[in-house]
């Protein structure tokens, strides 16, 4: 049984440190029909991010919920999860999401991180957004791409849920490479979300289960 079975409508809670384009994304997969699910809560890391004000744009309800909000890491974690407890998610999606998020029991197999690379390569603590692209540049990679796990209580593992691999041209600048990652997230995020809400992919004792 998927989790969409549960109810019609998934109920999504996103979580973005950044722009917030990935948000963006996933919100014209749903009005496009192509996911069913509504983004019922928002929580950005810090006030006046670009992903706060496409939340704002969007008319999604978003709240800051980070280092300037919260300054010990024990509350921080205390309000993050009271919201999801507010929120009843049925995913919790980190869409950009810089800090690491404290998964009790009862929502593990719940919460999606997406990552720039094909992990395990250029993954962990410092490796993120042009971090990311930019190591990849420097070893003239190939091959990079994204890859969305289920998140786990350290930065980028977790079991891989799907990754989408872009072939690069040769001596590729960071910035061709974040385009071409950014054009793969844009269709894998959106696949795995789907994948889980159906049914087809599901957490089991911490591994993937496909059907």
């Amino acid at each position: 049984m998927g989790l969409e079975a549960l109810s019609q409508t998934a109920r999504l809670v996103v979580l973005a440190s950044g722009g917030g384009r990935s948000l963006e994304n996933l919100q014209k997969e749903i009005l496009a029909g192509r996911l069913r699910a509504e983004i019922v809560q928002v929580i950005v890391s810090k006030a006046g991010i670009g992903a706060q004000e496409r939340a704002a744009r969007l008319g999604l309800p978003c709240r800051v919920i980070g280092k300037q909000s919260h300054l010990r890491s024990a509350d921080r974690d205390e309000a993050l999860l009271t919201c999801f407890d507010q929120a009843k998610p049925t995913l919790i999606l980190m869409a950009g999401w810089l800090q690491l998020l404290p998964i009790p029991e009862r929502y593990e197999g719940r919460v999606l991180n997406i990552h720039p690379s094909l992990l395990p390569a250029y993954g962990g603590r410092g490796y993120y957004g042009e971090h990311v692209h930019a190591a990849v540049a420097r070893d003239a990679r190939r091959i990079s791409g994204c890859t969305i796990h289920f998140a786990s209580q350290a930065y980028d593992e977790g079991p891989v849920l799907l990754q989408e691999a872009v072939l690069l041209a040769e001596g590729a600048e960071p910035e061709a490479i974040a385009t071409a990652v950014f054009e793969a997230e844009c269709r894998a995020y959106p696949a795995a979300v789907r994948a889980v809400l159906s049914g087809h992919a599901r957490w089991q004792q911490g591994r993937v289960r496909w059907s």
